[in-house]
């Protein structure tokens, strides 16, 4: 089956005139929590105002440069429609996280050993909910492998780095929203590797039922008592604690009232839901802004993009990137979140500062 790959990109060029959409995608899907690579680096890279592709992470910047930017217009396209869910000694080592060379983009740019991925904080053993963009729906069996202790990231990635037995396997999850949307994904409930501590690297293979068509990705963690924050996204920054000190001092908003939030639910299902939050300036344009909210239950903050995140209990903070710190007077901007527990229509306390 062929895409044309649209969100954004088609929107952008429509009204600008001034980005070509890229061809058609052979492509279905990518991990997006814990996020893959090309899932982060998208996140990372895309200019929401303009479509464009312009990476502040450097090791996203050195896979697009490698790469070029279809590689992530096409985040989801990491496949092998040869590969029949075939694994080691399929893939070449040092080309896990490119699904080789044989399929239809280059994502070799994204098997760079590099310490600076965009990363994900999770702790060992933990439940967690697992998320694979649906961009096309199809029948079929997701794997996930851990590196094994002693990983070292600024070393290629070979199979010998993994563990042999996948650590979570189902076919045929539940999904939510799609296909053909970068919210649409197929999501199941499991257990984090025990004894595991630093920095590793999940791999993800999708393989059809349906046909030879088989998906990888290459998800960077840090096992560090997180809860499924990303850092390094955004702002280049990289493993930076996932929640505050509770003796950090926060500054007095020396402009109060120059923004407002609004918050929705944009999908749910059993355990977790999915978040939006419009920030909108008043009458004068605002550079920088931050967002507070009480959650109204026991609902946890689990991700958040095009923002920077923290929780401490019920209390949630998200500050802009540096990107999107800049609103027009009267503009807005948007960031969107995971959450585990019930999903909630309101949320309280809700608020808009400017820096």
């Amino acid at each position: 089956m062929k895409l044309l790959r649209m969100a954004a990109v088609v929107l952008f060029t429509a009204a600008a005139g001034l980005l070509a959409l890229p061809g058609p995608a052979q492509a279905h899907g990518a991990i997006q929590a814990p996020g893959s690579r090309t899932w982060l680096c998208y996140q990372d890279g895309r200019n929401p105002s303009t479509g464009a592709i312009e990476p502040k992470n450097a090791a996203c910047a050195a896979a697009v440069a490698q790469s070029g930017v279809n590689s992530l217009y096409n985040w989801f396209a990491v496949l092998r429609s040869d590969g029949a869910g075939r694994v080691n000694g399929f893939l070449p080592d040092g080309q896990l996280c490119s699904g080789g060379t044989g399929g239809p983009y280059n994502f070799t740019g994204f098997n760079l050993a590099r310490n600076d991925w965009p990363l994900t904080h999770l702790t060992s053993g933990a439940a967690v909910q697992f998320k694979y963009n649906n961009w096309a729906r199809h029948p079929g069996t997701f794997s996930l492998y851990i590196t094994k202790n002693g990983y070292d990231p600024t070393k290629p990635l070979a199979w010998g780095d993994l563990e042999p037995v996948a650590f979570d396997q189902v076919t045929n999850p539940a999904e939510t929203g799609g296909p053909g949307t970068d919210d649409g994904h197929y999501y199941w409930n499991g257990t984090l590797p025990a004894g595991k501590t630093g920095k590793h690297l999940i791999y993800s293979v999708w393989a059809r039922s349906d046909s030879q068509e088989t998906f990888y990705g290459c998800s960077d963690v840090i096992f560090d008592g997180g809860n499924g924050e990303v850092t390094g996204v955004g702002n280049g920054g990289t493993s930076p604690s996932p929640s505050p000190s509770p003796s950090t001092p926060t500054t007095p908003n020396p402009n109060p009232g120059a923004c407002t939030a609004t918050y929705s639910t944009t999908s749910s299902w059993t355990g977790g839901f999915q978040g939006e939050v419009k920030v909108t300036a008043g009458s004068t344009a605002v550079n920088g802004w931050k967002i507070g909210w009480t959650w109204p239950g026991a609902q946890t903050l689990a991700q958040v993009w095009s923002a920077k995140g923290t929780s401490s209990g019920s209390l949630v903070s998200v500050t802009n990137e540096n990107w999107n710190a800049s609103v027009p007077a009267n503009g807005s901007v948007t960031f969107g979140f995971l959450a585990s527990g019930t999903a909630t229509a309101q949320v309280q306390n809700l608020t808009c500062t400017t820096a």
